[in-house]
């Protein structure tokens, strides 16, 4: 067999043998951008899958064509045509021009639409009306407060099904990303900045949630809990809350703001309506 060939037939199966490898991986773990379980999430995937089919109709053809014209225009074989003064080839020209122009354009006219369509800061258009949560990115942890609600928790909160869910961000700690695969966007969260997110959870499940910007040595365990339920079950949480011996005021926040490394779910009663408004002043000139 000819060297030329033997390089061919190895390309083949090691590209065979990575499909085969990234299929059982598919198969046999969630993936959960790919398996979305809210409508943000569901129009990212397919955003996913659209950018990709649109690319691989370049990519496919090109790594084709690079093992056809390395086996048909191989040293050994004297019948290929040799033409060193060609330069110019109309169709050619209309292909690897013409082809990307195409679909870089239609991936223009996506992208447009979708900056718009998927702006975590528009209000996602639903009957109910939404909830708003504000979620403070910690060392180590999370930490999400109700207003609406009067409590708060750690590394863990409820959400009801079918729900648009606004979420307020910031952050008290070294800048962070906050980012639930299942439901959708990631998005910054900053000291003395207010991002806002809006989520929905499509059916009841529990989704991991996680920081996707390395803030520390603590980085590893910066992870929570999202549990959808019905609006039922979220009623009876809110009610099991409001049982809760620990309270959550000034004081008491400061000794959780204290770096920690995988801290347990807790929930509070908010004693401070307005602690969220509280952290984000803190790094403010104060006012003359």
């Amino acid at each position: 067999m000819k060297k030329p060939f033997k390089l061919i037939i190895v390309v083949l199966l090691l590209l065979g043998v990575s499909a085969a490898l990234l299929t059982m991986y598919i198969q046999n773990h969630s993936v959960p951008i790919m398996e979305p379980k809210g409508l943000i999430a569901m129009k990212e995937r397919d955003l996913i899958y659209t950018s990709a089919i649109l690319m691989l109709l370049v990519v496919i053809p090109v790594i084709i064509i690079t093992i056809v014209f390395a086996w048909k225009y191989r040293e050994q074989n004297e019948r290929a045509k040799h033409a060193p003064d060609w330069e110019h080839n109309n169709i050619a020209e209309c292909c690897w021009w013409g082809v990307p122009v195409v679909i870089v354009a239609i991936l223009a006219v996506i992208t447009f639409r979708t900056c718009f369509e998927l702006d975590p800061y528009k209000p996602l258009e639903h009957e109910k009306n939404p909830i708003e949560i504000q979620v403070v990115a910690l060392d180590w942890k999370w930490l999400f407060i109700y207003p609406e609600y009067g409590i708060a928790s750690v590394n863990f909160f409820q959400i009801p099904e079918k729900t648009p869910i606004k979420f307020a961000i910031t952050s008290d700690a070294p800048m962070n990303s906050f980012w639930i695969p299942a439901l959708g966007s990631q998005i910054y969260a900053m000291p003395a900045m207010r991002t806002e997110l809006n989520l929905i959870a499509n059916e009841v499940g529990s989704f991991r949630g996680a920081s996707s910007n390395i803030s520390g040595k603590g980085f590893a365990g910066m992870y929570f809990t999202v549990k959808s339920s019905t609006d039922e079950e979220f009623e009876r949480w809110v009610s099991s809350v409001k049982q809760s011996s620990k309270t959550l005021g000034w004081d008491e926040y400061n000794k959780l703001a204290e770096p920690s490394e995988y801290h347990p779910a807790v929930s509070y009663i908010l004693t401070q309506p307005d602690l969220f408004d509280q952290i984000m002043n803190k790094y403010y000139p104060p006012q003359k």
